[in-house]
């Protein structure tokens, strides 16, 4: 904030003069003073002002207007003003002719007040000027018709001038009015009609406003019968039409006035062009829709209003396949809107975007043809197809996962998948497949466009594909471990083994392994070395299909009659057996 060390050292700082636009005025308008000082930048202690906030511009007819009760507060653009900154102000309202005393003082952020700076004086004068100065007679005037008067506002001063011109009735501003004059002896023309109503004198002011000050032009003007009254028509609206009368004399079109006798009845008949609407009367005591009739005591104006019509853009969609159509500008997203109203003559754009698996393939009605955007102009109701296809065909293709084996076919027939995988299907065909897990292998699900252990059920309305999956089925062994001189190798063990290996085999595109004995009874058949050998041999096949070290074993020649079957034999059978996918 300023202390008072601070606010003397403002007081050299201010200095102040008083720019005025000196021009020849009526008397009693308002007048302006431009006041212009340079910004204090230092206090008192030398120290760099950083707090100013504003400053007051005090006035005064007296020799001392500071301080004082009539002051104007501006505030600082800047809290520290850079080195010879320059501050100016207008003050407004001001008697045109007086002698001003000004003075401006500087307030800090904290509302703090510096001493007054040196006083400047000069006298008040009107920033602008408007010729003609005395009255603008316009003269005797029709009723029913009019006369124009101009009047040019000049600055008297340098900056910008924005303002205004006002008149009543039956005076009008035709153009001219707001006015902006840039700059000393800048000049803006101002027109005034005079159109009288009645055989009446009328006078009134013409007021030109600009910075507070006010100046009044005096009109006047007289208006003469003429043994008729005028009927003027005019159109209103974005549609378009014709207006005639009865008795003729107004066909608008090309003739939208007209005299006829005082007195008379006139009745006007609004047609609207095709493509547009007639939305009703104003003025000439009329309104509504149908016929307007006029008694013409004087001069009258009526207004008929046209509207565009609307027509409706209907949009289609065909075909086996399927998609949507937008327009621009909106209105149409079909989907689900595909009618919309639009205004006479709009052009509308339509845009067709198939869904996925389907083709667009073109356009029909409304001018249109082709797989582009569609460009309807609205001159009429119009209806639009847009057709969408499928393909004939979709693959459907089959991949089999998991460490398990299997098939999967399809009906109808096409996937035998085994061998054949991948198989075409007609557009919207309904395809069922059917996993079948091989012998020593389990079905354990659908992945891709089917979940589940059940059917598969695909409907082809795309390309599509399907996983099966299938796991090895765990293999259990009765007395598993087999413990050496311990467990006592029975039929059973031969049985379980005989259908693991030719499991492994199928799962592995190996015949089933011929057994001797095939059926094997417990507490009758006898184990033989053969039942151990057999099952050795159906069991290395499976290793070098799949290209695997062979597994080792105890007594690697087995001799019928000599070699005995033991727990070891029918253990390392299982570990091998249980090793391979």
């Amino acid at each position: 904030m300023f202390d008072r060390r601070r606010l003397l050292g403002l007081r050299t700082a201010l200095g102040l003069a008083l720019a005025v636009v000196f021009s020849v005025a009526a008397p009693a308008h308002a007048g302006v003073l431009d006041a212009v000082w340079t910004a204090p930048t230092t206090n008192t202690d030398g120290s760099a002002l950083s707090d100013l906030g504003a400053y007051r511009i005090y006035y005064s007819t007296s020799a001392t207007p500071c301080p004082g009760s009539t002051f104007f507060t501006v505030a600082s653009s800047t809290t520290t003003p850079p080195s010879n900154q320059s501050v100016s102000f207008r003050l407004t309202g001001l008697t045109t002719g007086a002698m001003y005393n000004v003075a401006v003082t500087a307030v800090d952020t904290a509302g703090n007040e510096s001493s007054c700076s040196t006083v400047a004086s000069a006298a008040a004068q009107v920033d602008f000027t408007v010729t003609p100065t005395g009255t603008t007679a316009f003269g005797n005037v029709n009723v029913g018709s009019s006369a124009t008067q101009t009047f040019t506002v000049q600055s008297t001063r340098s900056g910008t001038i924005t303002g205004t011109a006002s008149v009543a009735a039956p005076f009008s501003i035709v153009s001219g009015s707001p006015f902006t004059l840039v700059g000393s002896g800048a000049t803006a023309t101002v027109t005034v009609q005079f159109a009288p109503t009645s055989a009446v004198a009328a006078s009134t002011n013409v007021n030109f406003t600009a910075d507070g000050d006010t100046v009044s032009r005096l009109v006047t003007g007289t208006g003469v019968s003429t043994g008729g009254m005028t009927l003027t028509v005019s159109k209103a609206g974005a549609g378009s039409g014709t207006v005639t009368s009865a008795p003729a004399g107004i066909s608008c079109g090309a003739t939208c006035s007209a005299s006829f006798t005082s007195g008379s009845s006139v009745t006007l008949t609004a047609t609207a062009a095709a493509g547009s609407t007639f939305t009703g009367w104003s003025g000439g005591g009329c309104t509504g829709t149908g016929s307007c009739t006029v008694t013409m005591s004087a001069a009258q104006t009526v207004t008929a209003s046209f509207m565009q019509s609307s027509f409706a853009l209907t949009v289609s969609k065909s075909g086996t396949g399927s998609g949507t159509v937008t327009s621009s500008p909106a209105g149409i997203s079909c989907g689900a809107t595909c009618s919309q109203a639009f205004t006479s003559g709009t052009v509308v754009t339509l845009t067709a975007t198939p869904t996925t698996g389907s083709t667009f393939s073109g356009w029909s009605g409304g001018g249109c043809a082709g797989t582009g955007t569609c460009v309807v102009t609205m001159n009429a109701a119009t209806s639009v197809t847009a057709t969408f296809t499928l393909p004939s065909s979709f693959a459907l293709t089959v991949t089999k996962a998991g460490a398990g084996s299997g098939t999967v076919t399809s009906t109808p027939t096409g996937i035998s998948c085994g061998s054949t995988c991948s198989a075409s299907f007609t557009s919207g065909a309904a395809v069922t497949l059917t996993a079948a897990p091989a012998t020593g292998s389990t079905f354990t699900g659908w992945s891709g466009a089917c979940t589940g252990t059940g059917a598969c059920s695909v409907t082809m309305s795309a390309a599509r594909a399907v996983t099966a999956t299938f796991a090895i089925t765990t293999t259990s062994f009765t007395d598993n471990p087999l413990v050496a001189q311990s467990t006592v190798v029975k039929a059973v063990h031969i049985v379980e083994l005989r259908t693991a290996v030719n499991a492994a085999r199928t799962r592995n595109g190996l015949a089933a392994a011929a057994w001797t004995d095939p059926t094997l009874t417990a507490g009758s058949t006898t184990l033989k070395a053969v039942h151990i050998a057999e099952l050795r041999t159906a069991l290395n096949q499976v290793y070098t299909k799949l290209g695997r070290t062979l597994p080792t074993y105890t007594d690697p020649t087995l001799v019928p009659g000599q070699t005995v079957c033991k727990t070891a034999h029918v253990q390392e059978l299982r570990t091998a057996v249980t090793a391979i996918p």
